[in-house]
């Protein structure tokens, strides 16, 4: 509801002496005991309570690579995680995918996202869903109904174990009003069906200008509301205005935020929906793109983040956000294009601050109030169901190489043998050869060498002199030789790849034998059997 303004006086002039009269009588009513009500002299809302504000950045998930991961990036920023983007694999293919790069088995099986989102959960770090962005093709846009619409969505949330999700709607896809209704009617459906103590929290992500939210933007929140979505809040995109003076910028985003909540409250009233009890700023949200923008002449700075948190505080914003995750740090040394925005650094000297650092302060609640499940007990440790190989002191492992031990799974970070288990408590992160991912899932798919059918090739012989390119087998699995060698067992190379005279055959693997259940691709499955990453699949 909205703050009542103060009465302002009208008619004749006051007199200093009855004013002074007045006020000893207030005084006197007091030291009496007549307790006095003031009117409210704020003229803005109390906005959310400090408990309930929330921080998390985006993430974009599509960046990982191979062993780079980047897990500890995605779960140590505080708060939570907004994993960006799921959108449809194509233009008239309604199959969710991460950035029209990954399936979302190729997301499993390439970086373990199923699992790192699990770790996430077990640690307190609430994630949430986000569907859309900037590029390629929305849900709702390749998807030709909404019942269609709300498989998608609904597959990906059920994937995921998620409660909260958010419909990041920008650019093209704002401008399609064909796709305004099957959205809305999915969404709706999708929180229809969940029990009322196990809602589904949606909040729509949608650029402002420096006046506020687009005519696009408003009428579209106008159709979500009126198809019965409903919204936990709407999160302005606080960037990419198109100013020329970047020290502008914080004060641009102040001012496009003030028109937002005007906006809101003429959008909820419209709709005959009450405010929340903190008002306006409760519904509200704020994504700044950290260091240099899109557009270059805007660059917010680390000062910028401080002025910009201050603000949302005084306002009580809901939500505050960060674009992105991954590029919470200086730029290192051999990047010199220092005018070029990247996808991997901010563009600005941060010192030993990060971004969400300070954007963080003041909003260390939950992401929607998201709970935390009891821990599930650790699966134990068994060659036979696990999904990578069991981690052996005597072994060589290869960077990359994936291993389980104590129902956890670990990554090499450098090549090793044996030497302290992966989870050694004693070893600081700089000094452990090994990487937590997160723990060994119950959906697992038991760790098989991919299989080649009798006889393709002949059968390793440790007597024999192999040359470059010879290839054998050991056990139904196929490798072909690196440079000649006489009594290297070629199995080892699925482990220590760097000094193993052998590499498994690519394209020789049955359904599961990836370790995360069906879906890959083909390419890099026998190296990614055992944690050795391939090629990226097309989505």
């Amino acid at each position: 509801m909205n703050a009542r303004r103060p009465r302002r006086f009208r008619g004749r002039r006051v007199s200093w002496l009855r004013l002074g009269a007045s006020v000893l009588g207030g005084l006197a009513l007091l030291v009496a005991g007549v307790a006095a009500v003031a009117p409210p002299i704020s003229f803005l809302p109390t906005g959310t309570p400090v408990d309930q504000r929330w921080f998390a950045g985006y993430y974009d998930v599509t960046l990982d690579q191979g062993v780079a991961l980047a897990g500890d990036e995605m779960t140590a920023a505080p708060g939570g995680a907004v994993l960006a983007f799921v959108v449809a694999a194509g233009d008239a293919d309604c199959t969710p995918t991460w950035g029209k790069t990954y399936t979302l088995d190729d997301a499993a099986t390439s970086f373990d996202l199923d699992r790192r989102i699990e770790r996430m959960r077990r640690e307190g770090h609430p994630v949430m869903i986000s569907f859309g962005g900037a590029i390629n093709t929305d849900l709702a846009v390749a998807c030709t109904t909404s019942v269609e619409a709300a498989k998608a969505y609904g597959a990906v949330i059920d994937r995921y174990g998620v409660d909260s999700i958010d419909l990041d709607i920008e650019g093209k896809t704002l401008a399609d009003r064909t796709s305004w209704g099957r959205r809305a009617n999915a969404i709706a459906r999708l929180q229809g069906a969940r029990p009322a103590d196990h809602p589904l929290t949606v909040w729509l992500t949608l650029p402002v200008a420096p006046d506020g939210l687009t005519a696009d933007g408003r009428d579209l929140i106008a159709g979500m509301l009126s198809a019965g979505v409903k919204l936990a809040g709407v999160n302005a995109m606080t960037m990419n205005y198109g100013i020329q003076d970047p020290k502008n910028l914080v004060d641009v985003s102040k001012r496009a935020l003030d028109a937002t909540a005007s906006q809101l409250s003429t959008l909820w009233d419209d709709a005959g929906l009450d405010l929340p009890p903190g008002g306006v700023w409760e519904l509200m949200g704020a994504t700044p793109m950290i260091g240099l923008n899109d557009v270059t002449t805007e660059i917010f700075t680390l000062d910028d983040a401080r002025a910009f948190t201050e603000f949302a505080s005084d306002r009580g914003l809901a939500r505050l956000s960060m674009w992105s995750i991954n590029r919470d740090h200086t730029c290192g040394p051999n990047y010199p294009f220092t005018g070029t925005v990247s996808t991997q650094c901010s563009g600005v000297d941060q010192g030993d601050e990060t971004f969400a650092g300070v954007l963080s302060n003041g909003y260390l609640g939950r992401v929607a109030h998201a709970t935390v499940e009891p821990d599930p007990p650790i699966i134990e440790d068994d060659p036979k169901t696990s999904p990578y190989p069991i981690w052996n002191s005597t072994t060589f492992y290869s960077a990359g190489v994936k291993v389980v031990w104590h129902g956890s799974v670990y990554v090499a970070k450098w090549w090793n043998q044996g030497g302290n288990a992966p989870d050694d408590p004693t070893l600081d992160t700089g000094a452990a050869a090994w990487s937590y991912i997160g723990p060994v899932l119950a959906s697992d798919q038991p760790f098989r060498l991919p299989q080649l059918p009798a006889n393709t090739y002949p059968e390793w012989d440790a007597t024999t002199l192999y040359n470059q390119g010879d290839r054998v087998m050991v056990d139904g699995t196929g490798y072909e030789a690196k440079w000649w060698s006489r009594g290297q067992n070629p199995a080892r190379s699925i482990l220590d790849r760097d000094y193993s005279p052998w590499t498994p055959i690519e394209g020789t693997v049955d359904a599961g034998a990836s370790g995360e259940g069906a879906g890959g691709n083909a390419a890099g499955a026998a190296g990614r059997a055992a944690g050795v990453p391939g090629p990226p699949a097309a989505g």
